[in-house]
């Protein structure tokens, strides 16, 4: 085997061994996988591809068209107090077959997503006899506000109103205009004079995903609601702020873990319960109130940054939604209502990516107090969120400083084949209606956006479709 050594002593051709260069696209073929880095390397490729391929009007079960989503004639009243119709929720299941929206004016509505996409991509003799009529719809006469699967039961909604301080669950197995279960608050310890005046409705849902009978839900009167259906459905336990009668709470996330619940409050603040450890914990495990673990204050935190509190006028605003990154589980996205979006670090609760757009009043447009909510791709860190002028914007919040969004961005670092990088940039689709809402699929990366005129709209890479099933 001495014969196949190479010594040491052996001085090296400095022509050829400088600096061998690294093919990257070779490595990942023969690893078998994508790193992530080159996956972001190479992701300008999938967010110049997205585009607006198709929309679908807002109908019944039936065949009947604009079931009580007729948008408001009043375009001035319209842009002060924002339309009384509009999908303002939208959510796949957790195997991408079902996506599920909600409407301003009541409706609940469950499409089969392959049926959605066949009929903008699939063969014409497949497309002409789809029409996008939903699996089921259920109208109601309240104004709906969240919808939320439940991971262990694919087969179940739940659906909330900012006007009502109940949780409706459905069945969508078996077609029926009733809810299944009806979650209500009961008798609260804080019920009374304190919240006398505050809306009591819900914002948002989110299921514990090893859990199937335990939910949250967050409350416009400051608090944070927990059912346990195998023990009840008319008591909870639940959990307030100090400042309850300041706070009414936009958006709810759990972490991957189901350790830690955030609530994003329309003062501005990030609350967070600790679930099972931690300095503050055990919420939710009895009757006593257990007091916050941390709570951040977003503007506060941006005014930390340097060269954006050099260029802007910070002033708190009102915090429309929050959304773990699917891909990246310390990374905490929220959205304003000014427009502004960004990521917050968890493990060092510091603000790492921020996207300002130009203010609406740029663009002759007056902000509205619709609550939007973007989503995120499941992979590539990438954040769909739409605007109030007719566009999504593909935000790049890849968790290192070569994202374009990163406080800061380094536009000099090379490639892993030593070459010079591509800049990366966001992305901004214009589509042809405004957009409340977004969803993403779970695999594909395809997104399904709500909007004002309360139909859909499909947002994804054009395909090019085949005759006669080929």
């Amino acid at each position: 085997m001495e014969q196949f050594l190479v010594s040491s002593s052996l001085q090296r051709n400095p022509i050829a061994y400088k600096d061998p260069i690294k093919w990257t696209r070779c490595i990942a073929e023969l690893e078998g996988r994508l790193s992530p880095k080159f996956r972001h390397q190479n992701s300008h490729l999938l967010l110049n591809s997205y585009s607006q391929t198709g929309t679908f009007t807002h109908i019944s079960d039936d065949g009947e068209a604009n079931c009580r989503t007729t948008l408001d004639t009043n375009s001035t009243l319209r842009s002060y107090l924002g339309p009384s119709h509009g999908v303002t929720a939208v959510e796949f299941d957790a195997k991408g077959i079902y996506v599920a929206s909600v409407t301003k004016s009541g409706c609940l509505s469950v499409h089969d997503f392959e049926t959605l996409y066949c009929t903008i991509h699939g063969p014409s003799s497949l497309t002409s006899k789809c029409t996008g009529k939903p699996l089921v719809h259920i109208p109601t006469s309240m104004a709906l506000n969240a919808v939320k699967w439940n991971p262990s039961n694919q087969d179940e909604v739940a659906c909330a109103s900012r006007r009502r301080d109940k949780i409706f669950l459905f069945d969508i197995s078996y077609v029926s205009a009733e809810p299944i279960e009806v979650l209500e608050i009961g008798r609260s310890r804080f019920s009374g004079s304190r919240f006398s005046d505050i809306q009591e409705g819900f914002s948002d849902i989110v299921f514990l995903s090893q859990d199937k009978s335990r939910l949250l839900a967050s409350s416009l009167n400051g608090g944070i609601y927990m059912w346990d259906r195998r023990v009840s459905t008319t008591n909870c336990l639940e959990q307030f702020t100090k400042s309850s009668s300041e706070c009414q709470f936009n958006g709810l996330e759990l972490d991957r873990e189901n350790r830690v619940v955030f609530g994003a409050g329309r003062n501005g603040i990030i609350y967070a319960w600790d679930l099972r450890g931690g300095r503050s914990s055990f919420a939710f495990q009895s009757s006593n109130e257990v007091p916050v673990l941390t709570s951040l204050k977003v503007s506060s935190m941006l005014e930390k940054i340097k060269d954006l509190k050099e260029q802007s006028n910070i002033v708190s605003r009102e915090i429309h939604s929050i959304k773990f990154d699917p891909s990246c589980p310390y990374q905490l996205a929220f959205h304003l209502d000014d427009g502004w979006s960004g990521v917050i670090n968890v493990n060092d609760l510091s603000v790492t990516h921020v996207h300002c757009p130009p203010p609406n009043w740029l663009g002759g447009i007056i902000t509205c107090t619709i609550i939007r909510r973007p989503a995120w791709l499941p992979t590539f860190s990438v954040y769909a969120v739409s605007s109030s002028s007719k566009e999504i914007y593909l935000l790049d919040f890849y968790p290192d400083k070569t994202s374009p969004s990163h406080i800061y961005f380094n536009d000099e670092i090379e490639t892993l084949s030593g070459g010079k990088r591509r800049l990366l940039q966001n992305k901004l689709i214009s589509l042809s209606k405004d957009v409340i809402c977004c969803a993403v699929h779970p695999f594909n990366g395809t997104i399904v956006a709500g909007t004002e005129e309360s139909s859909l709209m499909m947002v994804s890479q054009p395909g090019s479709s085949g005759e006669d099933g080929e």
